[in-house]
């Protein structure tokens, strides 16, 4: 099949650097058939690609009805508005089918159609043009979908042996469809929980995400930016996750959502990890592994993407990553998989010399990464798992003693970042009670210390200067009208003794629910009168209460209900997130290069390498 592929695109070089056109005479002829012409050109195509001319004139025939059929489908669309679309099946031996429908039938109506005519199971079927999920709602040219556009159906099965069976009754498959929808919901829950939740929090109580450098050292990141990135890093784990056990259908939507949210991160970001250029990697290697390379028209583009932010991200010559790790040998499996991938696009694109450079290259890259077993069981038998192993042996040049030293190097740098995140992360918890301790709710807290980066007393002076914060409170399960609060006269006359008005006073105590110590510390900062956005309404309302109906917690905005049953359902899905995040921050550079392998293998068999 590859070779066909490599075949088809010399012919189309070939014919496009002859400036020939197939579809016109003398090459076709009125009736549309082959002109005597195509002989001469066989002949020719045939001894100067050295292939036999039987094979030569099926494929300048192939290519000569493709273009035929495209040229009508070209003078269809313009009279009539009718749309050809090239559909690509799942594991077909004749997987580009066209399709033509108009651009106004919504997305279900065109899966629909699909499912109909090719036998498929419409629930089980999910649709991807333009490397996004079709929309079942929106029409497809509010989508975007043009005219000879390529769509990729992926099959949901969850395993090749279910796929082969092809008896399943149709509630096994609807329950098998509901369960990857649901799953991808509670995925998309979960990621947004820990999103929203706050770097203060204890992991070993409450589980939340962080964002690290190659140090594994916390990276200071704007909250909004933090959320972005870390949608897109917990869908492109889950990806990640699918794509090892290669279920590549259910994993690629996942990538594909990572994608969407990692282009809301600013490119200074994006070049402090090297997250981004490992996603357009594994995107890539899932559509090639999918058999649908053709499907995805900016698969060169999205090499170069990674190629380029490897080296903003390492340095042009790896030197940051040297200077950070003291090697970059554990990174080099990403780039064998880059030149593996750039050498299949320039083998399916007709260039064989192009890709005999960079699948050699991948080839010898393999050949120095290559580990042997018997230094794993070597360093297991000092209790290092695999994994250490592996990447420590490529980080050392395969040296077991180096190998060992360096393992136990980074247990301990990583278990003292550890000690110092914790007791960061206490410090900020013993501020929090401080300011609770004044009265002060937690959220108000909260929200202080991160925009005083952790200065108590700055953090003090921000929630005066900032009153919509005075209104939050941790405890609002019974809110009582303000005006309707009965406060003390004792409070009143303590107040009163201090120096503040009785109407002040009575209108402090009811705004802060009798509470005098902040009643007091406000008015004194705001000169013995309440600013205008804690006053009281002339028809008794709570003080700004849009605005303060609109400042949810982070948990709230992410779906935290009081019911337990809601509550039990967002812990499986965070829990159902943390399952798929690998412990190793490294575990994306262990890769057991057993697929690399045997497709290197196979396409050195295709080209012909160059004698030196």
């Amino acid at each position: 099949m590859a070779q066909k592929k490599y075949l088809i695109a010399k012919l189309t070089s070939c014919l496009r650097e002859d400036k020939i056109q197939l579809w016109k005479p003398p090459y076709t002829n009125e009736k549309k058939e082959a002109g005597e012409e195509m002989k001469a050109l066989v002949q020719k195509y045939s001894s100067k690609l050295n292939i036999n001319e039987n094979d030569t004139e099926n494929m300048l025939e192939e290519i000569r009805c493709k273009a035929i059929e495209r040229g009508t489908g070209n003078e269809n669309f313009k009279v009539t508005g009718i749309a050809r679309l090239d559909i690509y099946l799942p594991r077909r031996k004749s997987r580009k089918i066209p399709l033509e429908t108009n651009l106004f039938v919504t997305g279900k109506e065109l899966r629909s159609q699909i499912a109909q005519k090719h036998a498929l199971k419409e629930d089980a079927i999910k649709i991807i043009i333009n490397k996004k999920q079709l929309d079942l709602g929106k029409t497809l040219a509010d989508q975007g979908v043009t005219h000879n556009a390529k769509v990729m159906v992926l099959q949901l099965e969850q395993s090749d042996e279910e796929t082969k069976r092809k008896v399943q009754e149709e509630e096994l498959q609807c329950k098998k469809e509901k369960e990857i929808n649901d799953k991808m919901q509670r995925t998309k829950k979960g990621l947004e929980i820990l999103a929203e939740r706050e770097e203060y929090l204890d992991p070993d109580s409450v589980p939340y995400l962080d964002i690290a450098n190659q140090t594994g050292r916390s990276i200071e990141i704007p909250p909004q930016a933090k959320k972005a990135l870390v949608l897109a890093m917990g869908y492109h784990e889950k990806g990640r996750a699918l794509m090892k056990k290669k279920e590549y259908e259910i994993a690629l939507p996942y990538l594909l959502d990572a994608d969407k949210h990692f282009c809301e991160c600013s490119t200074e970001l994006l070049n402090t990890v090297d997250n981004y250029a490992v996603l357009q990697l594994d995107i890539v290697w899932c559509y090639f592994r999918l058999e649908q390379l053709d499907c995805l028209d900016d698969a060169e583009k999205k090499l170069s993407t990674a190629q380029r932010c490897f080296q903003r991200c390492y340095g042009e010559n790896h030197e940051r990553l040297i200077d950070i790790k003291g090697s970059y040998g554990r990174e080099k499996v990403l780039f064998l998989r880059l030149y593996l991938l750039q050498g299949i696009g320039h083998y399916h694109s007709g260039r064989e010399k192009e890709a005999a450079e960079y699948i050699q290259k991948a080839s010898r890259l393999y050949e120095e990464l290559s580990i042997d077993p018997d230094k794993v069981y070597r360093l297991s038998l000092l209790g290092f798992s695999e994994q250490e192993a592996r990447l420590a042996l490529r980080a050392c040049q395969g040296n077991v003693e180096h190998a060992a030293n360096l393992i136990t190097n980074r247990r301990e740098e990583k278990a003292q970042i550890r000690r110092e995140e914790r007791a960061k992360r206490r410090q900020r918890l013993e501020d929090i009670n401080t300011l609770k301790s004044m009265g002060y709710s937690e959220r108000a807290a909260q929200v202080a210390l991160r925009n005083t980066h952790g200065n108590l007393d700055q953090a003090f002076q921000y929630i005066l200067d900032n009153p919509e914060l005075l209104l939050e409170d941790d405890d609002d399960d019974d809110p009582v009208a303000m005006d309707q609060l009965q406060v003390s006269q004792e409070s009143i006359d303590q107040l009163m003794y201090m120096g503040f008005s009785r109407e002040s006073a009575e209108q402090a105590l009811k705004v802060f629910k009798g509470n005098i110590h902040l009643a007091s510390q406000t008015l004194a900062h705001y000169g013995g009168v309440l600013p205008a956005s804690l006053q009281l309404s002339p028809e008794g309302s709570s003080p700004s209460e849009e605005s303060a109906s609109s400042k949810d917690s982070p948990t709230e905005s992410a779906g935290s209900s009081s019911s337990p049953t809601d509550e039990d359902m967002e812990t499986d899905a965070v829990n159902e997130i943390l399952e798929d995040i690998p412990e190793h921050e490294e575990d994306y550079l262990d890769l057991t290069l057993e697929e690399e392998e045997q497709i290197i293998h196979e396409y050195l068999s295709y080209i012909q390498v160059p004698q030196h």
